[in-house]
Order: C-alpha cells, then structure tokens, then sequence
C-alpha cells in the first residue's frame, strides 16, 4: 500500500467521525445520539445490508461454496463457545461462564455493518450469502452455552431449551436481517431499484452517524478493563485476535474472495452484545449481565 492510499484509508470520512466518538467520549463532551434515533440508524443499516444481500444472492447461482460457508459459519458458532468456556471456567462461575462463551461464539451485527464499512472503503466485493451466514451464527453459540450450563450445573429454574432457540431467531435484530434478506431474494428487481436511493444512496451517511455513535461507546467502555481484573481483560483482548486469525486462515477452503474470508474473520471475531444477554436472561438467571456486557 502507498502512502498515498494509506492518507485515503486514514481520511475516509466513516473512520473519522469513529475517531471523532472516542475523542467526544474522553473529553467527556455531551455530545449524544438520541437513543430513539441510534435504534433507528441500527434497525435502518440491519434492513439495506439484509436487502442489498437478498438482491445480490437472487442474482448468484446456489453452488458448493454458499452451501459450505453456511456449514463452516455454523461450526464456527458451535466450536468457539467449547474452548472459551473450558478457559473462562477457571476463573468463573458456570453460569457466567457460559454466558459470556456463548458471546464469543455468536456473532455481532454491529461488527459485521462496520466491516462492511471497511469493505466499501477498500472497495472489496463480498457475497451476498454471508448476510444468511452472519444471520444463522447467532442461535448455535446460544444452544451450545445454555446446553454446556445445564450440564455442569444442574439448576431447577432453567428455561426450556426449545424456549431459548425460539428467542434467537425472534430477536429483533435477526429477524431483521433474515427478513430483509428473505424479501431481497424474492423480490422483483425492477420494483426494487424504487428503493434503491434509500438503500444505498444514504447508507454511507446513515453509517457515519452509527460510526460516531460507536466510537463514544467504545471510549466508555476503556474503564471496564480496570473493573474486571487481568484475567478477563486479556481474555477479552487475546481471544478475538485468536478466533479471527483462526476462522481467516481455515477459511481458505471455503472461499477463496478476500471479502468473504474477511467477514468470516470478522464473525468469528466479534461477540453478540443484544441477541446473546437478552436469551441469557432467561437460559442462564444467575449469570452476571454486568460481566457479560462489559467484554463484548
């Protein structure tokens, strides 16, 4: 990369109003986005990124490859939550334990819009079915957490399993996704282009805003590392870096696009922050929400 490219990356508007969060946050400013707002921005970036997803995999041919990463996806989700709760258990509960494995296993919506968001600077293609792949990686981690809770402790008030599948496929955020997806696939593409300056028109803008956002909740949550002693904070800091250089390297036989290898490193990087505590609540009572929350 010249320098002139890396003056571009570094410049990209997006980028910046992040940085400009982290700043606004350290500052301690009152700058804010309204929360009505932010879960407008969220809900608005979860329907185009489904929708363009559903139009673009309407055009592609189903072959051996979008069958593949859908089941490398859902491995994905299933294995990380085993060895991330093996680690955690030496230092917590069970339950929080378990809670905060299956995090690691699922996947981040927020992380996947701004890895797109990386894409779209670079100017990298991604398939359309990594929407589908991003969407079905949230319930396993879910299913493998609880079922790894009810294993090693043994607890009279815990939820119905069928009850907590349920709620990760109904969680807004999901529903969304596959939703618009669903819609994207089968709708006609010539009535979609009507929708096409609200999907793709806008989004940069819409995301800079969401990017703005993420960058004044990342610069308050600097303070949590602190809270949770050493064991935690590099747990939480070693074990993205692991799980993304592990899913990028294995994910050579399952794609051979940069931008699709790329968003498999993202999803087996990120933890999900709303899909995973929320259907905790319910599997998992006496784990912690405050120490779920905090390592995401």
């Amino acid at each position: 990369m010249d320098i002139n490219s890396l003056i571009s990356n570094l410049t990209n508007p997006t980028l910046l109003f992040f940085l400009l969060g982290i700043i606004a946050a350290l500052l301690k400013s009152d700058l804010e986005i309204p929360p009505s707002s932010s879960k407008f921005i969220s809900l608005y970036l979860l329907f185009a990124i489904g929708f363009k997803g559903g139009q673009e995999l309407s055009h592609s041919a189903w072959n051996n490859e979008i069958l593949l990463s859908i089941v490398f996806g859902l491995l994905i989700a299933s294995l990380i939550p085993l060895y991330c709760f093996w680690i955690l258990k030496q230092r917590m509960t069970v339950s929080d334990a378990g809670a905060v494995a299956a995090t690691y296993g699922s996947v981040s919506a927020v992380t996947f819009v701004a890895g797109i968001a990386f894409l779209e600077v670079q100017q990298l293609h991604f398939g359309g079915h990594m929407v589908a792949v991003m969407a079905l990686m949230e319930a396993p981690a879910i299913i493998v957490g609880v079922m790894l809770i009810h294993h090693f402790e043994k607890n009279e008030t815990q939820k119905p399993m069928s009850k907590i599948v349920k709620h990760s496929f109904t969680n807004g955020s999901v529903l969304l996704i596959l939703g618009s997806l669903l819609i994207g696939l089968i709708a006609d593409s010539k009535q979609a282009e009507g929708i096409k300056p609200f999907t793709t028109d806008i989004f940069k803008g819409f995301l800079s805003i969401f990017l703005l956002e993420m960058g004044m909740v990342t610069a308050k949550r600097f303070g949590a590392f602190k809270k949770y002693g050493l064991f935690l904070s590099v747990f939480a800091l070693v074990i993205p870096a692991i799980n993304g250089s592990l899913v990028a390297f294995l994910s050579q036989w399952v794609s051979a696009d940069a931008g699709n290898r790329f968003i498999f490193a993202i999803l087996g990087a990120s933890a999900s922050y709303i899909a995973v505590p929320a259907a905790m609540k319910l599997a998992a009572p006496k784990a912690d929400p405050h120490c779920i929350s905090q390592w995401l």
